[in-house]
C-alpha cells in the first residue's frame, strides 16, 4: 500500500506535520535518517517521499545525515518514486554558495559574497570589505548559527583565533564573507512556498540576532538559558508580487516544491535575498494571530495528500488496463 514518507533527522520538527496529517485522517511514516543504510540493490516501497533534511543536522550530532539522505534520494529517484524536494533541493539546502549561484542565475540579487578556506584566506577576504561592516558565516549553517558581524578584518582575525570560532567552524570548511545589509528597520521577510506556490510571508523582527528559526522548539531552546534577544514573527502582506513571481520561477528551475526564502531591504529599498530553506518550519503563534484559513503544515499535508491520491489513481488505472 502506497503511503507518505517523511525523510528527516529531527523528530521535534515533524510533530506539527503529524498533527496536520491527523486532521485529514492520514498517517505518515517517518524515515529517521540520522544513521542507517540504503538497500540500493532492491526497490524502495511505493509512495510519496517528502525530504525534510536540514543543513543544521550536525548541530544535533547528526553529522552525516545529509549525506545519507543524498544516497536515499538518489535511490528513490533511480526507481521513479515521487519525491518532494529531491536531490537538487538537498544540494541547495546544505550549501549557501550553491544557493547564491542558483539565485543569481535566476536574476535574483544576493549580497556581495566571497568564499574562503583557512584563517589567512578569510582575513584577506575580509580586508576587501572593511571598513564597512561585514558578516562571517558558515557555508553549511542553519538557524543562523555561527553568523557573526564584524567592522574590521582585525576583529574577524581575533575571532578566528579564539576557541569560540573553533566550536563554530563550518562543517565543510567554507567560510562566507558577506556584505552586511543595513536595513532602516530591524526585520527581514521570509516567504513561504508550498507546491511551488506562495503561501504567505512572515516579517521577522530580529532584535539584533541572526538566529531566526521560526519553529516553536527553537523558541523553547532559547529559554531560559539563552541571552539571545527575542525574535518576533508576524504574518504580513507587504511583499512585491514581482518578487514572489521570481521566487516561484527560481523554485521551479531548481525542482524545489516546499521552501522558505528570506530577504532584506536596504535603506534604498533594494531587496537582497540571502537564504533558501528547503526544510521549512512555521511559527504557530504568528499563524494563530493571523487567523489563517490554512497553516503552513496544513498546506503541506494537503499538498502531499493530493500527490498520494494522484499516485493511487494512476496505480488503479494501470491495474485496470492490465
Amino acid at each position: 500500500m502506497s503511503k507518505i514518507y517523511i525523510l528527516h533527522e529531527n523528530p521535534e520538527w515533524v510533530t506539527p506535520l503529524h498533527a496536520a496529517f491527523e486532521k485529514r485522517g492520514i498517517q505518515a511514516e517517518e524515515w529517521l535518517l540520522d544513521e542507517g543504510s540504503v538497500a540500493f540493490d532492491t526497490p524502495p516501497p511505493a509512495g510519496v517521499f517528502y525530504n525534510r533534511m536540514s543543513a543544521s543536522s550536525h548541530t544535533r550530532g547528526h553529522r552525516f545525515a545529509p549525506e545519507l539522505t543524498h544516497a536515499v534520494l538518489n535511490w528513490l529517484t533511480l526507481h521513479g518514486r515521487r519525491v518532494v524536494n529531491g536531490p537538487r533541493a538537498l544540494y541547495l539546502e546544505v550549501s549557501k554558495v550553491a544557493q547564491y549561484a542558483a539565485l543569481q542565475a535566476a536574476g535574483i540579487r544576493t549580497p556581495r559574497t566571497r568564499v574562503a578556506v583557512g584563517r589567512d584566506a578569510v582575513v584577506e577576504a575580509a580586508r576587501s570589505f572593511a571598513p564597512a561592516p561585514f558578516i562571517l558565516k558558515p557555508n553549511r549553517g542553519g538557524k543562523g548559527l555561527g553568523v557573526r558581524l564584524f567592522s574590521t578584518a582585525e576583529e574577524a582575525e581575533a575571532y578566528l583565533a579564539s576557541d569560540e570560532a573553533a566550536g563554530e567552524a563550518p562543517i565543510d570548511g567554507l567560510w562566507l564573507i558577506q556584505d552586511y545589509i543595513r536595513s532602516p528597520e530591524p526585520f527581514i521577510t521570509r516567504c513561504e512556498f508550498v507546491d511551488g506556490r506562495f503561501h504567505y510571508a512572515v516579517r521577522v523582527e530580529t532584535g539584533g540576532s541572526f538566529e531566526l528559526c521560526p519553529a516553536d522548539v527553537c523558541a523553547i531552546d532559547k529559554k531560559p538559558n539563552s541571552s539571545a534577544p527575542a525574535v518576533n514573527f508576524t504574518i504580513t502582506g507587504d511583499v512585491d508580487c514581482a518578487l514572489i513571481a521570481s521566487y516561484e520561477r527560481f523554485l521551479r528551475a531548481n525542482e524545489i516544491e516546499i521552501a522558505g526564502i528570506e530577504f532584506i531591504r536596504d535603506a534604498n529599498g533594494q531587496v537582497f535575498t540571502y537564504d533558501v530553506n528547503t526544510n521549512t518550519n512555521y511559527n504557530a503563534d504568528a499563524e494563530r494571530k493571523a487567523h489563517l484559513a490554512e497553516t503552513g503544515m496544513e498546506a503541506i499535508a494537503r499538498f502531499l495528500s493530493s500527490e498520494l491520491d494522484a499516485l493511487l489513481e494512476t496505480s488503479q488505472e494501470i491495474i485496470a488496463a492490465e
